[in-house]
């Protein structure tokens, strides 16, 4: 087949849609990508490109067209609105003379935010009349309320109205969570067009080299928690457990990663004396996450307790599982949902700091054999449902009908 897929984020950013674009190629289709310069998350363009540097490139034999866009600066809100639009402007102005030019069999729309990927892609639909996939990573308006804060009933019925034109473009409309079907379904009858579709693990987590360099972590009992250090994941809550922990000097809060509440949560450490017992790492490149995964001792995920975070399932849940290490989750629906299913650790509500202490307590007094157990369960259900190449031969099927 020949797939157009359509993404504001591509390699060198970490994103799905590399393993999309590079794993399909290597089954045979060809695939053009038409994406934006990247800048996630520094926020500034990357130094190998630029406005004439590198705006059509091969990639592991995967053709890639890049458009203009302005980049995301620190994430502030006007910043990202002028980032996603301005991207969308580029991208759909591109996408009419390369359905002029190209001809393609289907096209694939990769979403994290934002929901305005999808019209550079609907440009091409309606020109060459072929099929669009449109996989749902992020839902909106939803998270325009939850991340955003944006509670302008204008505003809202806005976005509302351009997710359901979207929607209504896509003849798949694909879902990382089986979760997100409730918000869909109450936008429109898109029953018939919903398609369960997950995320999965980076190969490089599940085979990489668990001897990447990274620092020396405090001897003791690791709760490790990777990713986005932001609001949506509720940090405030881990560091209030760690302040009700403050005493258990052989408990470590590990933080691996970036985001907007780090200042804040640093801050904390500080006027609450919990150096001892917390620490910041700063971020680390996806190679480096699966030493990180094997010295620790339990992996923390989090969201806050929001009706769109409910429906979410985090996408290092799956990395998370591959690790054989027991999880702890403090999260509501989906997420906790699957910790229960895998019997893979243990979950407790959504910003619940008390109750995941208690939980942290238990498994660091568990028996090592038990947690072991707990990690090999959640192995067992990755490899039923999470791994790349049973996805990517999921997508294919899908493609195909």
């Amino acid at each position: 087949m020949k797939i157009l897929l359509v993404t504001q984020y591509f390699f060198p950013e970490n994103f799905k849609s590399n393993d999309i674009a590079f794993e399909l190629v290597k089954k045979g289709h060809e695939v053009t990508v038409l994406t934006g310069l990247p800048n996630y998350p520094e926020g500034k363009i990357h130094p190998d490109y630029g406005f004439f540097k590198k705006r059509n490139e091969i990639i592991n034999g995967v053709k890639v067209i890049r458009t203009l866009l302005i980049p995301r600066g620190k994430g502030g809100g006007v910043r990202l609105f002028l980032n996603y639009f301005s991207w969308a402007f580029f991208a759909s102005i591109r996408a009419l003379s390369l359905a002029f030019r190209d001809k393609f069999d289907a096209i694939l729309v990769h979403e994290p935010s934002p929901i305005t990927q999808g019209f550079p892609a609907i440009v091409v639909k309606k020109i060459q009349r072929i099929p669009l996939y449109f996989w749902v990573l992020d839902l909106w308006p939803e998270s325009l309320t939850s991340a955003g804060g944006i509670n302008n009933k204008i505003v809202l019925s806005f976005f509302t109205k351009m997710v359901k034109y979207i929607y209504n473009s896509s003849d798949k409309i694909l879902i990382s969570s089986k979760g997100f079907k409730e918000s869909i379904l109450t936008k429109g009858d898109y029953e018939e067009r919903l398609v369960y579709f997950p995320n999965w693990a980076e190969d490089s987590i599940l085979n990489g080299d668990s001897d990447y360099v990274i620092p020396k972590l405090p001897s003791g009992f690791i709760v490790l928690f990777a990713g986005n250090i932001g609001v949506a994941q509720d940090v405030d809550s881990i560091i209030k457990s760690a302040l009700v922990l403050k005493e258990n000097l052989d408990i470590h809060f590990i933080f691996v990663g970036d985001g907007r509440s780090k200042k804040q949560l640093e801050d904390f450490v500080s006027e609450n004396e919990l150096s001892n017992t917390v620490h910041f790492l700063g971020r680390f490149p996806i190679e480096a996450m699966k030493t990180f995964f094997t010295k620790s001792d339990v992996l923390l995920v989090s969201l806050k307790d929001e009706l769109i975070f409910n429906l979410t399932v985090p996408a290092k849940l799956q990395a998370y599982l591959c690790t054989q290490k027991p999880i702890l989750g403090m999260l509501n629906g989906e997420g906790a949902s699957i910790i229960k299913e895998a019997n893979c650790g243990f979950s407790v509500n959504a910003g619940d700091h008390e109750a995941l202490a208690k939980e942290i307590i238990k498994l660091s007094e568990m028996d090592k054999k038990e947690r072991d157990l707990l990690g090999q369960n959640g192995f067992k259900y990755f490899e039923e449902n999470f791994t790349m190449a049973k996805c990517i031969n999921n997508l294919e099927s899908i493609l195909k009908k």
